[in-house]
């Protein structure tokens, strides 16, 4: 099995969708040979019954390529039912869930990779809530009982298997944004860290990035395949593959000219398996 993961994000079904790009990726994708294709939300621009069945029959054509691993954004949720009332969650989440199943996914496992989720995409709630007016049902937050499930699912996976953390939210600060996706962004951080994850996917700001969470933990953050790309820049995804000694974020950009996408930069990130190997052993001791 070939160890790659293609990560796409904010693809946006509805007003903003930009079929060039969809159709795009779905000719490239056999040539990636990924074992995984991850979609870190934003199916759907306004939670709409059409833009859902868009997206689904998005996955099924991607699905003939690999298995294919959703979560929800911020624009897949139902945010104007039950705002701030703790047991609104399956009234937020009920279209989302018909089309593409339990919220949080089940963690998909593979012989070099394990994949999970954390949910970040609450809507309104009292997690996400900031001073600023512009972040509600925008926002979002990443609760501790959460990524108390993430860490006892990577605490369970084989010592061989890359640990995969899906969130829809940025982690880190973006570039041309300036904002932080999530609300509390420090204790985010620490707790995603403290996860023992290797690589988080995330989207949600628009704009690629692939850098270190305090140099310890990958971070790709696939841009949009919708018209909203931030700045205007190149459309973005990423293809993620590892050995025992590396992670390598590979971008894919749009070419205007062959209408089509690309490889364009690569990043690489030291990957020590065997020290990773160690270091979780020790810890299960302790």
């Amino acid at each position: 099995m070939n160890n790659a993961i293609v990560h796409l994000s904010d693809i946006h079904f509805g007003g903003v969708a930009n079929l060039a790009y969809v159709r795009g990726v779905e000719e490239i994708m056999p040539q990636l040979d990924p074992s995984v294709i991850v979609l870190s939300g934003d199916l759907s621009q306004r939670a709409r019954h059409g833009e859902f069945q868009a997206a689904r029959n998005f996955i099924r054509t991607l699905e003939r390529t690999a298995p294919v691993y959703v979560v929800p954004g911020n624009h897949d949720v139902q945010w104007w039912w039950r705002p701030l009332i703790p047991f609104g969650t399956k009234a937020k989440y009920r279209k989302y869930t018909r089309y593409f199943g339990p919220v949080p996914a089940s963690a998909l496992s593979l012989p070099d990779v394990l994949v999970t989720n954390a949910l970040t995409s609450h809507g309104i709630a009292w997690g996400s809530l900031t001073p600023n007016l512009r972040d509600l049902a925008v926002k979002g937050h990443l609760p501790k009982d959460e990524m108390v499930r993430v860490k006892r699912t990577f605490d369970q996976a084989d010592p061989v298997q890359l640990r995969v953390l899906v969130v829809h939210h940025n982690v880190l600060r973006g570039d041309l944004s300036n904002r932080m996706g999530l609300a509390r962004w420090k204790q985010a951080q620490q707790r995603i860290v403290d996860s023992g994850v290797d690589i988080v996917l995330c989207g949600h700001d628009h704009q690629e990035k692939a850098e270190l969470l305090q140099q310890k933990v990958v971070v790709s953050c696939a841009g949009t395949l919708s018209t909203r790309s931030r700045g205007g820049r190149p459309v973005v995804f990423n293809r993620i593959r590892w050995t025992a000694g590396a992670i390598h974020v590979e971008l894919y950009r749009w070419d205007v000219n062959r209408d089509a996408f690309k490889s364009s930069d690569i990043y690489a990130f030291a990957w020590d398996r065997t020290q990773k190997e160690h270091a979780r052993a020790a810890a299960r001791v302790g």
